[in-house]
């Protein structure tokens, strides 16, 4: 134990040498594999006696990223370092990327000198140019936002035009230059977001919308979010690393030939794929999906695949396939090209019989009962070892269809004692005696996900192969079999997925909310389902523009809540609907001070900002002595706080006139007001501070257009009804109210699918699918109030 705590502070001052900072160096030797590397580093550069501390923070950083395929050239790269040729972290990344794509093979020293930057010397004059540069073209957005500005994405933006650029001085005479523009800070720049405090284990992610201008909106229109990824050239490193039961590990990684094939065959394009299972509707956290993938490849001047992936015959049904083409569509992406998994189902055979010939499958007997309980107990499967030959003879039989379903399954031959169990000998086919949709009965073997997915990728050459974070644990599996199938290797990367409040995704839960009729199908608007969302009146470039604000992270649980979404509804639609006029619950009002004959024709505005004189900018509502407010902006008693209509007080009429309540006509209960009785001012000489919406008759005892509103509230009351035991108990009883016969101006007689609108005062509407010419009905898409800009300014 002595021996040992001595070890450690001796280890503990060799990395304080170096400069490394206390907490930096313990958890090094906490860490028992970065703690031998590093000592190994510093003993291979020669500086035991101790370095600078710049120099030793590449050191560090050559210990956590060195290229395992190319450990023989690490004493060449430590000389740079301690030399000071290689002086900062952009150097050093550049070389250690060269380094990897040149894995142990020998290179020249003038192209790794250039490659990382070796003797280039950039000057203050080049960096204040750089910076110069950078400030000018996000001049308008530094100015908006002032010192709350992301500064790190104008350093990148800097380093992009220069590279070698010393960041240091970067980010000086960058500070320099804002300070300039904007002078001191003010109190209003050192605002952060509001933190809620947090109620449930997943929390909910509450950051600060920039500005609502998407002009000056920098997080949402000159950031780029796909940064992130390598470039295909650079897919040669290892990709990770499977440690397996008997201590060894495998590196996978792909050879400098067989990555100079893949480029050829893409001409060096990024290519990814979006591959849903056609078995249910897309939801928003699929819309997440294609963004991350189809936006990448967009961006890169790339190609995209939307590839199905039907390898379950059971579940899958031409309507999902013809519903995720067109919702895909919808969604604003074009796929280079629509395939399908079972397109390759000859491939797949063929490679799962070469799987077998190379030792690395079995067919098994057991049961999914047995092998469940076999793989909990980390057991081998009794038929695990069977002769190679005997697996080959049984896995034709299986295709001949000479086995009967249920007696036999190909699984892959892993690693049952593995702490991963998605390395416990994953099932790679087994026999369903149904057609296939694309297939037919060609086949009565059909191949799993786990065997599927990954190959299918290499065969369709995916540089970046993206996925939500529970496929993170498949990684291993993923690389496993490229591996043995000694295959091309895409670059995978995973993302956290799209979780919203106040509802459920989970195909499982939305059919059984269907089956149970407590929502009116998938494409229910109160569901945040891609179908449920565009009926509500969503747009797929407010869903896209809502997604890329999140960015693309790594944050497990992280839930968003809804109003967050619904505050990027209102931006845009505030912006393209038009304002007009409805009642949802009409009561009577008769102008008795104004002939019963008479009828006006008043301009009421289109749009808030309306000029007078431009007539596009405003419509015609009819104005007769029989109008109609809402029941609710009236009251038998009056309050200081109430704008409302009441006995002897005067409201206006929004674009009319103001008009004083005379006399209130109850129903034979006495109770229930069934009319009011005002007058009208002509002149409108009086300017009340209550402004009421409202519909007249358009014609003397003619009713006003009737329409059909609903109103939308969220699904659930709780945030994460998911993790309820009775998640069904938590269904909002209110979250659908149909009003059959609300009152409206003319013009909204003529509206059609598609249409939205502001009615004021209530929200944002859409036309619903349902319409027909004899009833327009309209969805509510969002109320007026937005919680979320409010809790986080």
């Amino acid at each position: 134990m002595a021996a040992s705590e001595s070890n450690c502070r001796d280890t503990l001052q060799l990395f304080l040498k170096i400069g490394l900072d206390e907490r930096t160096a313990q958890n090094a030797i906490v860490n028992g594999k970065v703690s031998s590397k590093l000592t190994d580093v510093i003993l291979e550069a020669g500086v035991e006696n101790g370095c600078v501390k710049s120099v030793g923070n590449l050191l560090y950083m050559v210990t956590t990223k060195y290229p395992a395929n190319a450990l023989k050239h690490r004493p060449f790269l430590l000389q740079y370092i301690i030399s000071s040729q290689i002086r900062n972290s952009n150097q050093l990344e550049k070389a250690l990327l060269y380094l990897s794509n040149i894995g142990s093979e020998c290179f020249k020293v003038d192209d790794f000198e250039e490659a990382c930057g070796i003797g280039v010397e950039v000057s203050v004059g080049d960096i204040k140019t750089a910076v110069n540069e950078v400030v000018n073209w996000n001049k308008e957005t530094i100015l908006t936002q002032r010192y709350r500005i992301n500064a790190g994405n104008l350093y990148g933006h800097v380093r992009k035009l220069q590279p070698w650029a010393d960041a240091r001085i970067v980010k000086e005479m960058m500070d320099a230059k804002l300070y300039e523009l904007l002078g001191e800070k003010m109190p209003t720049d050192e605002e952060k977001s509001v933190k809620k405090k947090k109620e449930k284990p997943p929390k909910v992610e509450d950051k600060v919308i920039a500005a609502s201008n998407s002009s000056s909106a920098l997080s949402l229109e000159d950031t780029n979010p796909f940064l992130i990824f390598p470039e295909p050239g650079e897919n040669i490193q290892v990709c990770t690393e499977i440690f397996f039961s008997d201590g060894s590990i495998w590196r996978p990684h792909n050879t400098k030939e067989k990555l100079e094939k893949h480029l050829k065959e893409t001409g060096g394009k990024v290519f990814t794929r979006f591959p849903p299972e056609p078995n249910g509707y897309l939801h928003i956290g699929h819309a997440k999906a294609m963004f991350v993938s189809f936006g990448l490849a967009k961006e890169r001047n790339g190609c995209f695949y939307l590839r199905f992936d039907d390898t379950n015959p059971e579940a899958e049904k031409k309507e999902y396939i013809e519903h995720i083409q067109e919702v895909v569509h919808w969604m604003g992406w074009e796929p280079f090209k629509i395939t399908y998994s079972s397109d390759y189902f000859q491939e797949l055979y063929d490679l799962a019989v070469e799987l077998i010939k190379r030792g690395h499958a079995y067919v098994d007997h057991q049961t999914p009962e047995e092998v469940k309980e076999y793989r909990e107990k980390k057991l081998d499967s009794p038929w695990r070892n069977r002769p190679i030959a005997e697996s080959l003879i049984l896995f034709d039989e299986m295709r001949r269809g000479m086995i009967d379903e249920g007696k036999a399954t190909l699984r892959m031959k892993q690693d049952m004692q593995s702490d991963n169990f998605n390395m416990y000998d994953l099932i790679a086919y087994r026999i369903k005696f149904i057609p296939h949709p694309q297939a037919g009965d060609k086949w009565c073997i059909y191949p799993s996900y786990d065997y599927t997915h990954c190959i299918v990728d290499s065969l369709e050459n995916i540089t970046h192969s993206l996925c939500s974070l529970e496929f993170e644990t498949r990684r291993a599996s993923y690389y496993w079999l490229l591996k043995c199938l000694d295959l091309y290797l895409p670059y995978v990367w995973e993302f956290s997925r799209l979780k919203m409040s106040n509802t459920v995704m989970s195909k499982r839960k939305l059919n059984r909310l269907v089956r149970e009729k407590l929502i009116d199908g998938l494409d229910d608007p109160r569901l945040m389902t891609l179908a449920g969302l565009r009926r509500r009146g969503v747009s797929s470039k407010t869903i896209n523009t809502f997604i890329r604000g999140l960015g693309i992270t790594r944050s497990v649980n992280s839930m968003i809540r809804v109003d967050r979404l619904e505050h990027h509804i209102r931006e845009e639609m505030n912006n393209m609907a038009p304002r007009t006029m409805v009642v949802l619950h009409p009561l009577k009002v008769v102008l008795t001070n104004l002939e019963a004959s008479a009828a006006m024709e008043l301009d009421a505005k289109i749009w808030p900002d309306a000029q007078e004189g431009n007539s596009a900018s405003f419509y015609k509502v009819p104005f007769t002595n029989v109008i109609y407010i809402e029941k609710s902006d009236f009251r038998l008693k009056d309050s200081k706080d109430y704008y409302g209509l009441a006995p002897g007080k005067t409201v206006l009429l929004r674009y009319a006139f103001p008009i004083k309540c005379t006399e209130v006509i109850f129903g034979d209960d006495k109770e229930t007001i069934v009319e009011l009785r005002v007058e009208y001012n002509p002149t409108k000489s009086i300017k009340p501070k209550g402004i009421l919406h409202w519909v007249a008759e358009p014609s003397p005892g003619v009713d006003p257009v009737k329409v059909e509103v609903r109103l939308f509230d969220k699904l659930f009351l709780s945030e994460n009804p998911s993790e309820l035991d009775d998640w069904m108990a938590d269904l909002n009883p209110k979250s659908k109210e149909v009003i059959p016969e609300a009152y409206a101006v003319p013009k909204l007689a003529q509206a059609k699918l598609g249409d939205k609108f502001q009615f004021e005062r209530l929200g944002y509407f859409s036309v619903d699918q349902d319409s027909s010419p004899k009833k327009i009905i309209f969805n509510r898409t969002v109320t007026l109030r937005d919680s979320y800009a409010k809790s986080n300014h």
